[in-house]
């Protein structure tokens, strides 16, 4: 009664799951598989199941347990009436089912055997067991555990064979080398063997498992070479067109579709690729990699969408908790480079936390930075002040003198950022605002030489207009009014049409008594500065009179003049400085009598240049050059980015230099020129993190090139030594693996190989039919 109560329930299954079928949007809606718009559901199609589908749930495979497994089902004592296998995964129909067509279900890593007969049974339909053969051959238990499950779940009437692991008498030995081709990856050939066949035996049909199982391999290869060349639109096609790839089994092609919408300006796509892995994929290594994948593409808000699905941990923490101090630093540097944004005071705390505790200056900067965008000035200089404690840098005294500056203290702002005005633009452009905002200053500060010295040496070499003009008012201030209508002229010569310094260079004239060049003044500034034209008199601003200039006049003098051509000083004069803002800077100089009024703006991003036409790196500016090396890099011309990154290097800025240094080798490594990579990682200091990437990557082409020039003891050398710093990637370890079978260290090989196969790799299946047919060759004959 029993039994019969079991085959009946097992036949209502089947039946609702072919009724099922033919509606296969409601299939997915009734377990929960997907939705319209979502990418396809973890459903195989027939033919369609990979070798890792036969370990989905279980990152860490065990072939020893499903050899055992095998050895259960195949046993020739059949279970006993009403048992049924401690590990079988569901207990099979009593009743036999007809099937009209294949179910595309996902098999279990084992099946149970098929329940004794109640009735009889009808005709047994005809399957194809050519892959089964095939697997069993090579002694592949995985795909042959995979390929049994998946009989059995399309025929539920279906017995393995006696012994799966035999190799059935006078096969078909010209499938077996399809098959063997298929396994090797070798798609091509096999098309060509199929075709070939087929021509010669009209009446042989390959295998629709064959075909179907090729189909998909060719399609996931194209979309992988797609995406690697940035293909994005190609990628999304194949996607479209294959959507047995998008499954949990195939997580890679699952983040490079993600990866395409988002290059396609298709971010909620992108979003939804991201959002199906965490919501239906299990691998908690997997699950971990698509969040940091996620976030170096997706902006914070749709972020912390996709961290709402974090799963919690055995422990009672939560799955991502191990990259949650990157993420908050990655979200505080997206608020930094976007004043509107508004970080989760969650995050802000934990890098508070972080700063306080860790010990990383660049915490307290980004801190500093998020701050100081949003003009709360206090904060940003607390934090600022802690970066330069823990370590003293061109990042931390810029953000700390722009926030000394808007608390008005350009003072102590120009001493803060003196040591590092060289070290890059925005260092230098922040230097120039911090003098001309203390030039300005009303009362006017007391400077000492050396300060107004050196001041005024970087205001000539950047020629920078607004602090030469300042130095004029200041030296008016002091009653040196030769200096300072010198200083108004070098500011003139800079830049002809600025009326404040002209305006300046007309007073202090006018005290001087030197009507003719007052006149000149007025003639070329007529119709373009009415308190210049229309002068008052000024007999009463004799020297040493420290009274201001007025703002205006009523002399009227409409003739017509030539603009003064005075040359700029070639030395600082006493009074004299003044710093030159870069072009993008935003910090703002205006005249408003002859005292300055400042307004200083944070720095904003850097500006992308493009490089799309050939031109000789060496005549750019260092700065220049730099920007020109990484649009090339993005544009994949690493030869010519080598040379803009070497015109770089030439830059007095140690930033600038330490940039180029490090573009340089990654542009090396692009061009598979390790050995020049790793000198041109010398040529300026790195912080850590550049330099263990750089090591990484470096040991790693190092390990490729030994390999291809058949050095595989120094190949493990490599290997070993970026092991010590980074987790070996499944490739790499696929590349180890054949270091062993070439050393013939059989044993080493197989472990590796079998290793690597459990993820899913088809080169590491590839490396254990490679490690057979040189220790077993006998069974290929």
């Amino acid at each position: 009664m029993k039994s019969s109560l079991v085959a009946i329930s097992a036949a209502v299954v089947v039946a609702t799951l072919v009724t099922g079928l033919k509606d296969r949007a409601a299939l997915q809606e009734r377990f929960g598989l997907g939705s319209a718009g979502k990418p396809a559901p973890e459903l195989m199609m027939m033919g369609r199941i990979k070798p890792t589908d036969a370990s989905a749930g279980n990152p860490e495979f065990n072939a020893q347990l499903v050899a055992d497994k095998i050895e259960a089902i195949t046993s020739p004592s059949p279970p006993a009436p009403g048992a049924r296998e401690p590990d079988a995964a569901a207990p099979q129909p009593a009743a036999p089912q007809t099937v009209a067509q294949p179910a595309p279900v996902t098999p279990p890593i084992v099946s149970a055997p098929p329940a004794p007969q109640q009735a009889a049974a009808p005709a047994q339909p005809a399957v194809d067991e050519s892959a089964l053969r095939y697997f069993a051959s090579r002694g592949d238990k995985v795909r042959l555990q995979a390929e049994i499950s998946r009989l059995q779940a399309l025929y539920p009437n279906w017995v393995p064979p006696a012994d799966p692991l035999a190799v059935p008498q006078n096969g078909d030995k010209q499938l077996e080398a399809m098959w063997q081709l298929y396994s090797d990856g070798r798609y091509a050939e096999l098309r060509k063997a199929v075709a070939d066949r087929q021509a010669a035996d009209a009446g042989w049909q390959p295998p629709a498992d064959l075909l179907d199982r090729l189909d998909v391999a060719e399609a996931r290869a194209r979309l992988v070479n797609a995406s690697d060349l940035k293909q994005y639109a190609t990628v999304v096609d194949i996607a479209a067109a294959t959507p047995s790839l998008l499954t949990c089994s195939e997580v890679d092609v699952l983040w490079r579709v993600a990866e395409a919408f988002i290059q396609t300006e298709r971010a909620q796509r992108g979003q939804d690729a991201y959002t199906y892995i965490l919501k239906n994929c299990a691998n908690p290594a997997e699950r971990q990699a698509t969040v940091e994948k996620a976030s170096t593409l997706l902006a914070y808000q749709p972020m912390q969408a996709l961290l709402t699905l974090e799963r919690p941990a055995a422990d009672g923490s939560k799955e991502f908790d191990a990259i949650r101090d990157n993420l908050t630093r990655r979200f505080m540097a997206e608020g930094n480079d976007d004043p509107k944004l508004v970080i989760a005071p969650d995050y802000i705390a934990r890098l508070e936390k972080l700063a306080e505790t860790g010990g990383l200056a660049s915490d307290a900067l980004l801190l500093g930075w998020y701050q100081l965008r949003r003009n709360n000035d206090a904060d940003a200089e607390k934090w600022f002040r802690a970066a330069r404690a823990k370590q003293d840098s061109a990042a931390a005294s810029q953000g700390l003198a722009l926030a000394l500056i808007a608390r008005k203290a350009p003072e102590e702002a120009e001493d803060v950022m003196f040591r590092w005005h060289a070290d890059s633009e925005d260092a230098t452009s922040t230097y120039l605002a911090a003098t001309a905002n203390l030039m300005a200053l009303q009362p006017p500060a007391d400077l000492a030489e050396d300060v107004l010295h050196r001041i005024a040496t970087e205001v000539i070499a950047r020629k920078y207009v607004p602090t030469a003009q300042q130095f004029g008012w200041y030296a008016r201030s002091l009653n040196q009014f030769q200096t300072a209508a010198r200083w108004f002229e070098t500011a003139l010569a800079w830049k002809p049409d600025d009326e404040p310094s002209a305006y300046g260079l007309v007073i202090t004239r006018e005290q001087l008594s030197d009507s003719k060049a007052v006149l000149d003044l007025q003639r070329a500034w007529a119709g373009r500065s009415s308190r210049i034209t229309n002068l008052e008199d000024t007999s009463s601003l004799i020297p040493n009179a420290v009274t201001p200039p007025p703002e205006k006049g009523t002399l009227a003098a409409q003739q017509p003049a030539a603009q003064p051509t005075q040359n700029p000083p070639t030395e600082p004069l006493p009074a004299e400085r003044r710093i030159t803002l870069q072009p993008g800077s935003q910090v703002v100089v205006r005249a408003a009598r002859p005292a300055m009024e400042t307004v200083t703006v944070p720095r904003g991003p850097r500006q992308t240049r493009g490089c799309s036409t050939t031109i000789d790196a060496g005549q750019l500016k260092p700065a220049d050059a730099l920007s020109r090396g990484w649009c090339l890099m993005d544009i994949n011309r690493p030869m010519e980015a080598i040379s803009a990154f070497e015109a770089a290097l030439q830059s007095p800025t140690r930033k600038v230099r330490e940039d180029a240094a490090y573009g340089q080798s990654l542009a090396y490594l692009r061009a598979g020129l390790s050995g020049n990579a790793a000198v041109a990682a010398t040529k300026a200091p790195q912080n850590r993190q550049r330099a263990a990437e750089l090591q990484v990557a470096i040991l790693a082409d190092r390990a490729l090139s030994a390999f291809d020039a058949g050095r595989y003891r120094e190949t493990l050398i490599y290997l070993d030594q970026r092991a010590r710093l980074q987790q070996e990637r499944i490739d790499l370890m696929v590349l180890r693996g054949y270091c062993y079978l070439n050393l013939k260290m059989y044993g080493d090989a197989t472990r590796i190989f079998e290793a690597a196969a459990a993820t899913g790799s088809r080169d590491a299946a590839r490396g254990l039919a490679d490690v057979r047919n040189v220790t077993h060759p006998d069974v290929n004959d």
